[in-house]
């Protein structure tokens, strides 16, 4: 495996055996060269930010693929651009990334739009996304209509409040943070707000805009809460470690969206693990390689897996028994 790193991109390529016959992206079979050589196929995924749960989706995507029977007998390309949250970079990286590639793979909202809006044709997979229909990637989860289509991140958002209340019963306020900018995380705090003001708790919100606001954000909210809710947030999981020290000083549980979030500064959620995220994604694409499927009619899938997440370190921080922590389906 060869790798190359430039501020703004990487580009991984990974060679596989030569054998059977390519199938070209959103077409027929392309069949081989002239001289009887196996053409490449060439995989390109665009992720909007650095954090650590969409780094396990594409890692998971990645690995899925090269494991695959498929790569037995097949040259894959990959390659890997990261905007690192820069929106202005989506559009540049997007274009060249659609003219180099045969399937896309766009992490997060704002990657999945900006292929959509280059690349009317090739196949696109998207992967945590939370709703692929508000963000008009698709005409419906089931029958997605587009030249796109993937896996969504939506959190049983039910549950994670369940888990928070049953760690913190006697709460009478429960913070939400999120970016207002992302259209994902304002969803899943709006569904937050219901469940908790179902239960009769006080639910207290607070945005930001950007990394540089989070530390004064989340601890003007922390000092004046019992526990905190964090939906699946690029912000808020980039600086989840942050946002874990601050509740570490003021002993407040944290339950996130994400095991990745939690691993890295929170307490416990019931949520989504994002490699296997993006190795379901990746038996989506191995569908439209080797299969022929077609993205306007394979179905949007959510999670296959959803895990009970402790965080034991930071349990011992708050002085919680991690063992009495557990999801309660009553």
């Amino acid at each position: 495996m060869t790798i190359s790193m430039t501020k703004k991109a990487m580009s991984i390529a990974i060679t596989g055996l030569v054998g059977l016959t390519l199938a070209a992206c959103g077409s027929e079979n392309s069949g081989e060269s002239e001289a009887g050589e196996q053409e490449d196929v060439n995989i390109g995924i665009l992720q909007f930010i650095e954090h650590n749960a969409l780094n396990s989706a594409k890692d998971g995507f990645i690995s899925e693929i090269e494991n695959s029977d498929y790569a037995d007998d097949t040259s894959i390309n990959f390659d890997v651009m990261n905007s690192q949250g820069d929106q202005s970079n989506l559009q540049a990286m997007s274009e060249q990334l659609s003219e180099n590639n045969d399937l896309m793979l766009s992490i997060a909202t704002p990657a999945a739009q900006a292929l959509a809006t280059t690349e009317p044709d090739k196949p696109i997979l998207f992967t945590a996304v939370t709703d692929p229909v508000d963000a008009g990637l698709v005409e419906s989860n089931d029958t997605p209509g587009t030249n796109l289509t993937g896996t969504s991140d939506m959190v049983p958002i039910e549950e994670q409040i369940q888990l928070l209340l049953s760690i913190v019963p006697d709460a009478g306020t429960v913070g939400i943070i999120y970016n207002s900018s992302e259209p994902n995380s304002e969803i899943q705090a709006n569904l937050a707000i219901e469940e908790l003001e179902a239960t009769g708790v006080e639910a207290k919100t607070a945005t930001v805009t950007s990394t540089n606001d989070v530390q004064q954000v989340a601890t003007s909210l922390i000092s004046d809460i019992d526990a905190l809710y964090i939906p699946t947030d690029n912000t808020l999981s980039s600086t989840a470690d942050t946002v874990g020290e601050i509740a570490i000083e003021y002993q407040v549980p944290i339950v996130a969206g994400s095991i990745e979030h939690t691993e890295a500064g929170g307490l416990a959620t019931y949520g989504i693990d994002y490699e296997s995220l993006g190795r379901q994604t990746a038996k989506m694409a191995l569908e439209i390689l080797e299969n022929g499927a077609s993205p306007e009619t394979l179905a949007v899938e959510t999670s296959e897996e959803l895990e009970l997440f402790v965080n034991e370190d930071m349990a011992e921080a708050l002085g919680i028994d991690p063992e009495s922590i557990s999801l309660s389906t009553d």
